[in-house]
């Protein structure tokens, strides 16, 4: 018999039933809203594949949509479209989602799109051969791309040797190899009910969605999905010596896990050195010396890891002064993180926080991230509660710890002049 859970301090309009399989469906009604926005999140992104396997996470999100035993990859669109929808996905490093957006009385609709795009797709032949030239097009855009070429690199360099280092969207050997076997065969392994949670929003009734799950995912078979290799920060460097007008790179440090009890701490951390034009690295870099047209900072978290980076572009002849400032807004950020700064940071991530909860797309993401991280939706007061807490104590001593871990190095174009990474690793120890 499905479960239904509590959703104590969330939202009135939120509901939680797990299936008997283990797939999670949830929803939240949201008045006054004519629209509704759903989704399946399926807990396995370019993480979980493996060597031979890498990009395939990718294709499967992108296959979807070509075609199931009773709709043609036409259809698909126009089942979406003629009432007025859009259909979507998109795959990171530890899930893939597929959504979809329609006015609250076409619910139905979509998740019969959903469902039958996600178990009962044919993966024929051609529509596979076709897509698999699509993503190669892709990967040379990206290959075009300095900017994005730097960005894998650095993941790459951070992760070394490891599927959390691994582009998303493979290598061209790898696209090139896969055949419906693989596919099928992944999804069986990675795409297992206590992985999967249908999550919709907006205009909409709980019991009809629960209905509607059953219907098309309840027949899916309780499995054990395999453990996920951790990911393990190492830092090292990946320097691309290219004719090009602009030197691309990003700096980085060992990050924190989500479940971490210093992410809040570090993420205001990454909000006082660059997360907007108050930030120090904005003021230094862009409005005071004007050595490169935009400069941010960030931090990427996972399950059990985490990615902190700076990312620039700049002249050849800026570089070097770019990274000398980079360090020193760095290393000073841990050390006099001030009152105002911190308090700032704070309002900033809570209006993100906020703000991101005004549209079904950005409840349903919430809910359903939330579930398969913690099992349960978080209340936004029980965050912003935890945001309050952080003290200038905290982000001081977040900066402090990130500064000894060992750094990360990625950079492309006319680098002739920067730095070496003993000689960046040694000022920010400084």
């Amino acid at each position: 018999m499905n479960q239904h859970f509590a959703t104590h301090g969330a939202s009135p309009g939120l509901k939680i039933t797990r299936l008997d399989n283990g797939l999670t469906v949830v929803t939240e009604a949201m008045p006054g809203v004519a629209t509704a926005t759903l989704g399946v999140w399926v807990g396995a992104g370019s993480r979980h594949e493996r060597p031979e396997e890498q990009g395939l996470s990718h294709l499967i999100e992108h296959m979807a949509f070509k075609g199931t035993k009773s709709r043609s990859a036409r259809r698909i669109a126009e089942d979406i479209e003629n009432v007025g929808g859009d259909i979507n996905a998109a795959t990171s490093a530890e899930g893939t989602s597929y959504t979809a957006r329609v006015l609250g009385e076409d619910a139905g609709v979509a998740l019969d799109v959903l469902g039958d795009i996600l178990t009962d797709s044919v993966f024929d032949a051609g529509e596979l051969a076709r897509e698999k030239g699509v993503i190669l097009q892709e990967y040379a855009a990206i290959e075009d791309t300095p900017d994005d070429v730097v960005y894998e690199a650095f993941t790459e360099a951070a992760f070394p040797d490891q599927p959390m280092g691994r582009p998303i969207i493979g290598k061209p050997e790898t696209i090139n190899s896969f055949d419906r076997d693989m596919i099928e065969a992944y999804i069986t392994r990675e795409y297992t009910p206590d992985r999967i949670v249908l999550a919709a929003a907006g205009a909409i009734g709980h019991d009809a969605i629960v209905e509607a799950a059953q219907r098309h995912f309840g027949n899916l078979k309780a499995s054990q999905a395999p453990e996920t290799v951790p990911g393990l920060y190492r830092g090292g460097e990946r320097r691309m010596q290219k004719k090009l007008e602009q030197a691309n790179v990003v700096l980085g440090l060992p990050g924190l896990s989500f479940r971490d009890d210093g992410y809040y701490a570090l993420h205001m951390f990454t909000q006082v050195l660059g997360g907007g034009l108050t930030s120090r690295l904005w003021h230094e870099v862009r409005e005071t010396r004007g050595l490169a047209y935009e400069i941010q900072s960030f931090h990427w978290s996972f399950y059990d890891c985490g990615l902190f980076g700076i990312g620039a572009g700049t002249s050849s002849g800026d570089l070097a002064e770019l990274v000398d400032v980079t360090l020193e807004a760095t290393t000073k950020a841990a050390a006099d993180a001030d009152t105002v700064e911190v308090a700032r940071a704070k309002a900033q991530v809570k209006v993100a926080l906020l703000s991101a909860l005004e549209t079904p797309g950005g409840r349903i993401e919430r809910n359903a991230r939330q579930i398969m991280a913690w099992g349960r939706v978080i209340p936004p007061q029980e965050v912003i509660a935890k945001v309050d807490a952080v003290t200038v104590d905290d982000v001081r001593a977040a900066g402090k710890r990130l500064l000894s871990g060992a750094p990360t190095l990625a950079a492309i174009g006319p680098i002739k002049k920067l730095p070496s990474l003993d000689r960046i690793a040694k000022a920010l120890r400084s």
